[in-house]
C-alpha cells in the first residue's frame, strides 16, 4: 500500500461539481492499494500519516505530528500510485489491487484513520474527482507500507 502526503493549509475535493470532502489545515492522503495488501497495511500507513513529524514547532523545525496539531485528513483513493513505469511509455496497473479488493482496504484506512481521533474527509471511490490542494511548504512524502 502507498499514501501520498501532502501537507496543506487547506484542501477540497469535489465530484461531478459538487464539494464532497473539505479540511483545513492537515494532510491530504492519497492512497494506492497493491494487490496483496492487508488491513496490516492500511494501519501501519495510519500509523506513520498521523504520527510522522513534519509540521513546524515555534522554532520552524518539524518536529509536530497531525496528531500533535490535531490536522484535519483529506482521503482520497489513487490507483494510479501503484502505476509501473519501467517499460514503454504508458503506465501499467497490473500490480494495483482489484477494486473490490482496494475498497474495502481503503475503508479500513479511513476507518482507523479516524479512530485517531482527528477529523477525516474522502472522496468518493472509483469517481473522477477534482482535487484542490493548498501545497503548505511545499511538503510531499511518499509512504510505502512495503519498504
Amino acid at each position: 500500500m502507498k499514501a501520498l502526503l501532502q501537507r496543506v493549509t487547506g484542501a477540497s475535493v469535489s465530484v461531478a461539481g459538487e464539494v464532497v470532502g473539505r479540511i483545513g489545515r492537515g494532510l491530504v492522503v492519497f492512497v494506492g492499494v497493491v494487490s496483496g495488501d492487508t488491513e496490516r497495511d492500511a494501519q501501519f500507513l495510519v500509523q506513520k500519516t498521523v504520527n510522522l513529524r513534519i509540521f513546524a514547532d515555534q522554532e520552524g523545525k518539524f518536529n509536530l505530528s497531525a496528531l500533535a496539531i490535531k490536522g484535519e485528513l483529506l482521503l482520497v483513493s489513487q490507483f494510479t500510485l501503484v502505476a509501473d513505469t519501467k517499460k514503454g511509455r504508458r503506465p501499467s496497473f497490473v500490480e494495483a489491487a482489484p477494486p473490490t479488493e482496494a475498497e474495502e482496504l481503503f475503508e479500513q484506512f479511513v476507518k482507523q484513520a479516524g479512530a485517531t481521533g482527528l477529523k477525516v474527509e474522502t472522496g468518493r471511490f472509483q469517481q473522477y474527482m477534482q482535487v484542490e490542494i493548498h501545497n503548505d511548504g511545499p511538503v510531499t512524502i511518499l509512504l510505502d507500507s512495503r519498504e
